[in-house]
């Protein structure tokens, strides 16, 4: 809805909106209920980034985070603040703690307080259009199915398959996987890791799910030894539960890769600090929450918006010592 529909229902000039809105006192009591009563009928939120061309205000972008304890997250965060600061934008980060009753909670401030919205949601589309209706909101890992969103997404496939193909070259033959325990259905992660798989002939029946922490990998990667203990490599859904699987691998006494072989998803700076340093399939934390920026920057200055071609981060193999 726009400022324009208001006036059509209110039956007032745009200009006789904007005074209402704005509580101007050169409008009537009775004129400025009839156009909030309007306005909350339409569902209209006046745009910030409006108000700011008129008073020079700093633009404000909403960054919604699942989890900044996951330093990938902090990572992607730390490169849309770099980004946001290059514009002399201001950014507001909201951590949903990877909970979809505090992500719904954010939704229901979030319009009011932001220009525009990047970030992680697991709200079904017709909820984000709800209550984001009116700003940009560019997605970031998932797919969006409604025109008005934009999305930045993930390109896993290919480097799950160099990553499956590289341990198979090594002779590993079991093969099994520590995908996310905290979701209702098994992530597409998984789907990448069975796609690999069945690519060289080899089952996906080995996985176990694991709390996105370092003590969550290690108990599933003990979980996962004790049912399948003739694995011999694994693949985890981050760096984090892989961390953790390395340390189940010394206290369990396998040698890393000797006698087992790690690989996670991410490419944490992290994965540089443990022993092994940890071989992952990496992602450009830094291209993803620079991307969310300028996507949002175009949007909202009417410039011609990246393609969908244009907002794809590509996975690559990053080989330390785990694999």
């Amino acid at each position: 809805m726009t400022i324009h529909d208001v006036a059509r229902s209110a039956g007032v000039s745009r200009q006789t909106v904007s005074r209402a809105l704005n509580d101007k006192a050169e409008i009537d009591g009775a004129t400025k209920q009839r156009v909030l009563d309007a306005a909350r009928e339409l569902g209209y939120r006046p745009s910030r980034f409006a108000r700011g061309l008129v008073r020079q205000d700093t633009t404000t972008i909403g960054l919604v985070i699942p989890d900044l304890r996951n330093p990938f997250f902090t990572e992607v965060a730390a490169a849309a603040l770099e980004a946001a600061r290059a514009r002399s934008w201001h950014v507001v980060v909201y951590d949903t703690a990877d909970s979809a009753d505090e992500e719904l909670g954010t939704l229901q401030v979030i319009a009011s307080q932001v220009d525009a919205v990047v970030g992680y949601f697991s709200q079904p589309e017709d909820e984000l259009d709800r209550f984001t209706r009116g700003i940009p909101v560019v997605l970031i890992g998932r797919e969006h199915h409604t025109p008005r969103f934009s999305s930045i997404r993930i390109a896993g496939s290919e480097g799950v398959a160099e990553a499956i193909s590289h341990l198979v070259a090594a002779g590993h033959r079991r093969i099994g996987m520590l995908d996310h325990a905290g979701r209702a259905e098994p992530s597409v992660r998984l789907d990448w890791f069975a796609t690999a798989m069945a690519a060289h002939g080899l089952g996906a029946d080995a996985v176990a799910g694991a709390a996105q922490s370092v003590d969550g990998g290690a108990e599933a990667l003990e979980a996962l030894l004790r049912a399948h203990p003739d694995l011999t490599a694994v693949f985890t859904f981050n760096d984090i539960i892989a961390i953790g699987a390395l340390r189940a691998a010394r206290r369990l006494g396998r040698a890393v890769p000797a006698d087992l072989a790690v690989i996670g998803f991410d490419g944490l700076e992290l994965g540089t600090l443990v022993h092994p340093a940890l071989s992952s399939v990496a992602l450009d934390t830094r291209a993803v929450g620079a991307l969310a920026i300028e996507q949002a920057a175009r949007l909202l200055t009417g410039a011609t918006p990246l393609t969908a071609a244009d907002l794809v981060v590509r996975a690559r193999l990053l080989l330390r010592e785990s694999a």
